[in-house]
């Protein structure tokens, strides 16, 4: 049967090599060909230097990340909108392998900043700086005679600019919703209606805030929403309870036959299942067919109205907490006790497990990697790989717990901030600290940070479950040789040779 599409953008990509007649994600052959068809078409506007507003630039992108939008209908208005001649990505995959490598890795990088940018225009702070670099990349990527010396720059730049657009995130979340703190989030689900929100738009799950406030319907995070119980402007809240659920890939178990209404906000969605596809809605460049979409009005009646029909449960479901709100701001509080408890050998080391999470099999290695560190030891997470550690009592070391939820993937800067402190603080490089990151990767957004990284000189990176299909063995050796990037093999080996 002849192959109708190709597709490697994400980790559990089919056979470890590619997606051919439809994405394991879900998205339907033609689906992937209109992705390709908007990334084609901003790639041309770029080249031409056309006129493409930064918001259009942003929803576009960010609706060809893996999880996001699966309507042909909104995908073909972005088309129409950005009114440009494809440039055929074939052209990239006919390339050599490693202009192939490169430009992918660029790509995808590219599209994982637009994401991030995306949130950061949502609240009104200025991105130009950030989409003018992605209409340079998207330029480069077009050009037929670029190779390894013209690409690698400009992917280590991509990881510089990820730094740039997370810190303005970072400072445009605090500015606007608060500085966040540790926070324990109930998991129990109260009698009554209730809305559960997923994704990671804070802005959105403030309007769905105010617009249920005095009517009797309860707000539920889900998967990266989590830490938004520790901003005090959405914390103020009292309708919103706690979180639903763990994270994103086990929403098709979870949510079915559950009376609430869902609203996705940003990328994670799965084909929804027929029990509970009634009571899904999308908003923002989330999109799926027949589902109803809540536009830039942003106008939730239709959910509210829908979590008031159904009632929600006759009494308590569910128990247990999740803690969160351990940012650079609550970590580096406590700096002092930190650096004097590194020095007198009571924490020798730390670890960040995190990044994204996924169903394919070889991801409980992280549960297990975490449940064998030491007692000495202290984790670090974001994103939603934690919630397969995060139900853990580890204990605690001087006070603070030996698991810190540090936030979303939007708030890898934190990490970032809290290991250049302690670098200063130690007056070392980075890679001369007790740190090791273990870092597992779903999609694009984790391209853009794992570029961050690189751009930082950060070194000894542990990457899985598995390594990424689109990377060619030149420039695997290539990380391997300069960043010693390895693929993670078992918890008991790695800590062995960590802790060594």
């Amino acid at each position: 049967m002849e192959n109708t599409m190709f597709c490697m953008q994400c980790e559990q990509t089919a056979g470890g090599t590619g997606c051919l007649k439809a994405g394991v994600c879900g998205k339907s052959a033609n689906t992937a060909r209109l992705q390709d068809e908007v990334t084609g078409a901003l790639i041309t506007a770029a080249r031409k230097g056309a006129d493409v507003t930064d918001d259009l630039l942003l929803e576009a992108l960010f609706a060809t990340l893996t999880n996001v939008n699966f309507d042909d209908a909104a995908l073909e208005k972005f088309i129409a909108q950005i009114d440009q001649p494809f440039y055929d990505l074939y052209k990239v995959r006919d390339a050599d392998a490693d202009t192939r490598s490169l430009k992918t890795l660029l790509l995808l990088g590219v599209r994982g900043v637009a994401a991030y940018a995306y949130h950061a225009l949502a609240l009104d702070y200025d991105v130009s700086e950030i989409t003018a670099f992605i209409r340079r990349a998207l330029a480069a990527i077009g050009e037929a005679e670029y190779g390894l010396d013209e690409l690698l720059p400009l992917a280590m730049e991509c990881g510089k600019i990820n730094i740039t657009v997370l810190e303005l995130l970072d400072r445009a979340n605090g500015e606007t919703f608060g500085t966040p703190a540790p926070t324990t989030v109930s998991r129990a689900i109260a009698p009554g209606p209730f809305i559960v929100v997923s994704g990671h738009d804070l802005h959105d799950l403030k309007k769905l805030l105010v617009q249920t406030e005095g009517k009797g319907v309860n707000i539920y995070t889900h998967g990266e929403m989590l830490p938004a119980h520790a901003y005090p402007e959405l914390k103020k809240y009292a309708h919103l309870k706690g979180n639903f659920g763990t994270a994103w890939q086990n929403q098709q178990k979870e949510f079915d036959g559950v009376p609430a209404a869902f609203l996705f906000t940003t990328n994670c969605l799965m084909p929804p299942k027929p029990g509970y596809t009634d009571r899904v809605f999308t908003t923002a460049a989330v999109g799926y067919p027949g589902l109803e979409h809540i536009g830039g009005e942003k106008d939730f009646s239709p959910v509210i109205n829908k979590a008031i029909e159904l009632g929600g449960y006759k009494e308590v479901r569910g128990n247990g907490t999740f803690t969160t709100g351990f940012g650079h701001n609550a970590v580096l509080s406590v700096a002092d006790t930190v650096i004097d408890a590194v020095k007198s050998g009571a924490i020798k080391r730390f670890f960040l497990v995190g990044g994204c999470d996924g169903a394919k099999p070889g991801r409980n290695y992280y549960t297990d990697f975490v449940k064998q560190t030491p007692d000495d030891t202290i984790i670090l997470t974001l994103a939603c790989g934690k919630y397969r550690f995060n139900d853990l009592d580890l204990g605690t070391i001087g006070g603070l717990p030996r698991i810190l939820d540090m936030g979303q993937c939007n708030d890898a800067y934190s990490a970032v901030k809290v290991a250049l402190a302690l670098a200063d603080a130690f007056e070392c490089g980075v890679n001369d600290l007790p740190l090791t990151l273990v870092i597992s990767w779903y999609e694009q957004k984790a391209v853009a940070i794992l570029l961050s990284l690189l751009h930082l000189g950060i070194k000894n990176i542990l990457l899985g479950p598995s390594l990424p299909a689109f990377v060619s063995p030149n420039v695997l050796n290539y990380l391997v040789e300069n960043f010693g990037v390895a693929p993670i093999s078992t918890p008991e080996a790695d800590l062995a040779k960590i802790m060594g």
